[in-house]
């Protein structure tokens, strides 16, 4: 037994040091960025890989944030990203010559959770944003339980962090009462354990693969825009694709320029049906309409 565990170290071993030195020489991909996005495109890698093996990828999470400024700095080959590039971002990245293109290779229902005990069903935009910014604080004045408000929520080098800050805070601040996170799975981990709690994260996260439903103990929030709207599930893919899910957003991959090599072709396999059949395996939602017509444009 012991003879077998040192084999297999050094196994791992000989594999990290391998990856290490295609690194180095610059032979193998590298992919950085957002972590909602980092367990689909790791899944995406190592599918891709057993059909090209000589197209070596490493994927890495860190947040989007990270991976925004990776691609600008130039030490990563491809940024993942759960938002839209800042204006800001933007003019650094051509202050250095770099060129931001953007491909949307999945799409997102970004889900609001409870616990399962929770009693409610629905939220508004309005009150999902009056709760994250610490305006409404007691369960009780939404017709809950007479519970504090427990928040969980992400770190602001977080795509969804700020995604939710622009689209739903109304560019505000976050309640300094927000337990910041370091990623879906620890939000999850929280609202699991805490009756009181509400979190935010990907769609794919929520989703038990065996069953197509809610993970149990969690409650997927209905969400609508107004109060006079009719409420939707991130869940419903046609509710996230017509729009009507209110939430919903692209998950972007970013290049400096037309990507070329094993980018080019990772990218175009993930695009692929054979690809986007893994991104809905992995509880995401495949890109169509305005996206297609978007990276056909950027792929050429």
């Amino acid at each position: 037994m012991k003879i077998q565990r040192l084999i297999a170290i050094a196994e791992v071993v000989l594999m990290l040091f391998g990856a290490s030195l295609l690194l180095a020489q610059g032979k193998m991909l590298q992919v950085k960025g957002s972590d909602t996005m980092v367990n689909m495109v790791q899944i995406l890698a190592e599918e891709f890989m057993a059909k090209n093996p000589k197209m070596p990828i490493a994927v890495l999470g860190g947040g989007s944030g990270t991976g925004i400024t990776a691609i600008i700095n130039g030490t990563t080959d491809v940024c993942n990203s759960s938002r839209d590039i800042k204006p800001k971002e933007m003019n650094q990245a051509w202050e250095k010559g770099v060129k931001p293109l953007k491909f949307a290779v999945a799409v997102d229902g970004l889900s609001i959770i409870v616990n399962e005990k929770n009693p409610l069903a629905q939220l508004t935009m309005t009150q999902v944003g009056a709760i994250y910014r610490g305006e409404l604080k007691n369960w009780k004045g939404l017709g809950g339980a007479d519970m504090k408000i427990s928040l969980y929520g992400r770190q602001s080098n977080s795509g969804t962090y700020t995604f939710l800050q622009e689209h739903v805070l109304g560019n505000k601040p976050y309640s300094t009462d927000m337990k910041e996170m370091n990623g879906n799975a620890q939000i999850i981990e929280g609202v699991l354990a805490d009756e009181a709690a509400i979190g935010y994260v990907g769609v794919g996260y929520v989703v038990d693969k065996t069953t197509g439903k809610a993970m149990k103990g969690l409650k997927v929030l209905n969400i609508n825009k107004l109060e006079k709207d009719q409420a939707f599930s991130p869940m419903d893919k046609a509710a996230v694709d017509a729009g009507t899910y209110p939430i919903a957003r692209p998950l972007l991959m970013i290049t400096n320029g037309a990507p070329r090599g094993t980018a080019a072709a990772f990218i175009k396999w993930i695009l692929s049906d054979e690809g986007q059949k893994i991104v809905e395996r992995e509880g995401f939602y495949t890109v169509g309409g305005k996206y297609q017509a978007e990276n056909a444009q950027n792929l050429k």
